[in-house]
């Protein structure tokens, strides 16, 4: 509750001879205001102990002395909580409301200084002592007088809360100091300011300072002044355009003379002005605008100016949708649509929970600028659908763009208005079917990106995907900035070493190598069987397909790293099944149908696929290697073979480079070593034949530092007549040393050996820690032989003489 607060300040009067002064008088606290000598002070009374102060001294002598407060938020304040200067001052009228306050006009007297308190009960009182004014008459002080009367005499006709009368009374005050008490009471100061005023008893001094309030004064008005003409200037401005628009459309309702083109122009006005464009944007626009205005219908480039308007309406120019970072629900989300590759889903949870972190911190960028995901794998292993997943977990809306086949710079960034049929790039195209300024971007195939006369289209993906770049994105169409800062980017590939270094620095890439048997059982059982069941009509109580019978389909006819094929071949039993209920009579209901193993033969003929390990090992000179390929890990076959001649090299199959001189090392080891190898070879062997060494399936290319051991082993179980392991398959590079050196893609070779019922896996030592990558299951089943030099290979993967 506010105990003393001040209505307003009073007039000046005229103080003629001074009232005695008593030594004793109760002092009133004054909230947010400041008495001055010689002014008429209205105050309300609210407190108790107040109301009683000034019943009493209505009753005596009507005296009493008016102290400000230094705290205003005080509700009792206390001798501490007051200013030692005051003034003393005479009830001159006092008003009772209603409500039991009191309102009373003080007259206001000289100035004086607490000396003493008395005590605070039922008020405060205190001794004092008066500080008279201290006046030297002086030029300077003329001088100041009228500088003082002149200032507030512009402050009154600018300042609309003081009266006119209000200036004719200050040019009528000739004394100093009660020119500077009426002009310090009347001007809105702060309370500090207006105290000190009041404090100082030096008049020249006190003018000094009251001059300089007023001019900062003068400055603070003549600056709203200018912003206030500005603002208005501006309103009147939109105003008039308005009115006058009404007017011109009434007109020519009236007249019925409709002109289709304005009507587009305004309605796009109308579209654009309701969207919060950036200023620089905006500016653009509405220059755009008025050249659309301008230009007839039949001009050419009315057409290009309007369909370049419509682009920027239809943008989702500061549209975003709320992310849901519960991680919990993407963790449900994710385990939903996808089975196992834990890793995978750990590394996106990681990805949400950092931009959940940046969304809780109180300050610093909207959006993280975190890395780009790039899932790389072989086709079907689920890289897209996993997109597809994070959006759903995020409640972001999803676009796929594929890059595949994509050789024009244009198609990326788009054409410039200038050419006919000019568009947007698909970067802006995708902003506006999203609908969002925020949404998910999966670009399928960044690695298949091709380069031409046309443009480097990576160059331009890197502008898109550039962290430090993307903020101020440029379609060349729109040829204005668009902040994909808070797009989210997924791509994909199935060949990471294709991808341009620049572009591929900007991704974190994360690999999913492919699908284990047991994997393929419950990606089959729990989405590709329910969603075939759906797609081909059935309903589920109508058919049921065994875990046996998916395990014949997944090792018979469908092998491959993801489950692409494996869906196609789920849904070919459907359709089998479907088309037996169409064809029985309708009029009975469907019986539930449980496929066996046996009839998965009968519905889809031989198989397809078939273990060779056996039959190429039959003969000397063939080893078993381990591939990788961007389509997932495949077995190689290397024949070694010798014909008479003079000691060459022969090699097929689509080699290339390195694969080229991985045959020669191992070749030179071999016969470094022939006689650890064949001891009974003859000496001269090497130089009476030709060495013709073949990978094949020669249309298919073929390169890689990995199969070194292999040629090696094909070489030394030709001259040796020792054949290799049928259940072995082996990967590594070789030196003319004999060391094993390491290679990549462990887990997508292991997973090509379990394919085809390879046992044993002979893979170099220093990829021993790799072996952590694949599953377990998977690692129970094979038996890795770690190697370090040629010999342990051999020892390893040759069988015994007999």
């Amino acid at each position: 509750m506010i105990e003393i607060s001040a209505e307003g300040a009073g007039r000046a009067v005229e103080v003629g001879a001074r009232n005695h002064l008593p030594t004793t008088l109760p002092v009133l606290p004054l909230r947010e205001s400041v008495p001055l000598p010689e002014t008429l002070t209205p105050l309300a009374i609210g407190q108790e102990r107040s109301i009683q102060l000034v019943n009493d001294v209505l009753a005596g002598d009507r005296m009493l002395i008016m102290v400000a407060s230094t705290n205003p938020e005080l509700e009792t304040p206390g001798p501490d909580d007051l200013y030692q200067v005051g003034v003393v001052g005479s009830v001159a009228r006092m008003l009772k409301i209603p409500d039991g306050t009191l309102r009373i006009l003080v007259q206001g007297g000289q100035r004086v200084r607490i000396a003493k308190w008395l005590g605070d009960t039922p008020y405060l009182k205190a001794e004092v002592e008066e500080l008279p004014d201290v006046l030297v008459e002086s030029t300077e002080l003329t001088a100041l007088t009228r500088n003082v009367q002149e200032t507030f005499s512009q402050i009154v006709e600018q300042v609309p809360y003081l009266p006119e009368e209000l200036q004719l009374a200050v040019a009528n005050v000739d004394e100093p100091s009660t020119l500077s008490h009426l002009i310090a009471g009347s001007l809105r100061l702060p309370l500090e300011e207006k105290q000190a005023l009041l404090e100082e008893v030096d008049v020249g001094r006190r003018l000094r300072r009251l001059a300089e309030a007023l001019a900062r004064e003068l400055e603070v008005i003549s600056i709203g002044s200018e912003i206030q003409s500005q603002v208005q200037s501006e309103i009147d401005k939109g105003q008039r355009e308005y009115v006058l628009r009404q007017q011109l459309k009434a007109i020519q309702e009236e007249l019925g003379e409709f002109d289709e083109s304005a009507e587009e122009a305004r309605e796009l006005r109308e579209q654009l002005d309701a969207i919060a464009l950036p200023e620089d944007v905006r500016k653009q626009v509405d220059r755009e605008l008025r050249r659309l205005e301008q230009l007839p219908p039949q001009a050419a480039e009315h057409g290009v100016i309007r369909g370049w308007l419509e682009w920027i309406a239809s943008l989702p120019w500061g549209t975003s949708t709320q992310d849901d970072l519960d991680l919990r629900h993407a963790r449900e989300v994710l385990d939903a649509d996808h089975y196992d590759i834990e890793q995978v889903k750990d590394r996106i949870l990681e990805f949400l929970a950092v931009r959940k972190l940046w969304a809780m911190r109180e300050s610093g960028p909207p959006t993280p600028r975190g890395s780009i995901l790039c899932f790389a794998g072989p086709p079907g292993v689920g890289k897209t659908s996993l997109g597809r997943s994070i959006a759903r977990a995020l409640g972001r809306g999803f676009e796929r763009i594929s890059a595949g086949g994509v050789r024009d710079e244009a198609e990326i960034r788009g054409h410039r208005r200038t050419y006919i049929g000019a568009m947007p790039g698909t970067i802006v195209r995708a902003l506006r079917d999203a609908g969002s300024d925020n949404p998910l971007f999966m670009i399928d195939e960044i690695d298949k990106m091709g380069a031409d006369f046309r443009g480097d289209p990576s160059s331009a993906m890197l502008e898109v995907l550039d962290p430090e770049q993307n903020a101020t994105f440029r379609d060349h169409y729109l040829d204005v900035p668009f902040d994909l800062s808070k797009v989210m980017f997924i791509c994909t590939a199935n060949d990471v070493d294709r991808i341009p270094g620049p572009l591929r620095d900007r991704m974190e890439v994360i690999q999913l190598a492919g699908y284990t048997e047991d994997e393929k059982l419950q990606i089959a059982k729990r989405y590709l069987v329910p969603r075939q069941i759906e797609r081909n009509g059935l309903k589920k109580s109508w058919l049921a397909i065994g875990d046996r019978a998916l395990r014949r389909v997944i090792a018979d006819y469908t092998r491959e790293a993801g489950v692409r094929q494996l869906e196609r071949t789920i849904g070919t039993l459907c359709r089998k099944v479907a088309r037996d209920i169409a064809e029985a009579d309708g009029s009975t209901k469907p019986t539930r149908r449980t496929i066996a193993p046996d009839d998965v033969r009968a519905m889809l003929g031989r198989a397809r696929v078939h273990s060779e390990a056996r039959r190429r090992t039959a003969a000397p000179g063939v080893a078993t290697g381990l591939a990788w390929t961007p389509v997932g890990g495949d077995v190689l076959f290397i024949e070694a073979s010798a014909t008479p001649g003079s000691g060459k090299l022969l090699l097929t199959g689509q080699l290339g480079d390195v694969m080229k001189e991985s045959a020669q090392a191992a070749l030179t080891w071999v016969k470094a070593h022939t006689h650890e190898i064949a001891p009974l070879l003859e000496d001269a062997w090497f130089a009476d034949h030709d060495v013709h060494v073949h990978v094949p399936a020669g249309a298919t290319p073929k390169d890689g530092p990995s199969a070194g051991i292999t040629m090696a082993t094909a070489l030394a179980s030709l001259i040796a007549g020792r054949c290799v392991r049928e259940d072995v398959a082996m990967t590594g590079e070789i030196t003319l040393t004999g060391q094993v050196l390491p290679i990549g893609g462990l887990k997508e070779k292991a997973l090509a050996a379990q394919r085809n019922d390879v046992k044993t896996v002979i893979a170099p030592a220093l990829n021993e820690p790799d072996v952590e990558d694949i599953p377990e299951h998977l690692r129970k089943r094979l038996r890795f032989v770690w190697v370090s030099e040629i010999r342990e290979v051999l020892d390893a993967a040759l069988q015994h003489a007999d």
